[in-house]
């Protein structure tokens, strides 16, 4: 399972830290992601790690903005979200795949609820 939080209502330049807490799986084995989805657009892939957090890869809209991270001890993986937009407006979603690849193409396996971000102007 995956349990995403950290949204929240923001001022545009500003920043956010999501987390996701995964359980019941060896989360190391798994590369991760974040996709969000505003209202009426589909879902879109935002950022995706590998399974040690060796290999990192991001949506070009949000490059050098967002920075994805995990720590395999807490079973967790982050998306810092700075320099907001509210462009950025969507609802955030963690998940998971054998293949980061897989994440980076724009769909996975495993994933948890999203949360809100909102970004005003």
């Amino acid at each position: 399972q995956l349990q995403a939080s950290g949204g929240g209502l923001v001022q545009a330049g500003g920043s956010l830290r999501l987390s996701c807490a995964a359980s019941g799986r060896t989360f190391s084995s798994y590369a991760a992601g974040w996709f969000h989805q505003a209202p009426g657009k589909e879902r879109e892939f935002v950022a995706a790690i590998s399974g040690r957090g060796a290999n990192t890869y991001y949506a070009r809209s949000v490059q050098g903005r967002f920075t994805i991270s995990r720590d395999n001890a807490k079973n967790t993986v982050y998306l810092q979200m700075n320099s907001l937009k509210p462009e950025d407006t969507a609802v955030y979603y963690c998940a998971a795949d054998d293949w980061s690849g897989t994440i980076a193409s724009g769909t996975a396996d495993y994933w948890g609820q999203g949360t809100q971000v909102t970004v005003s102007s």
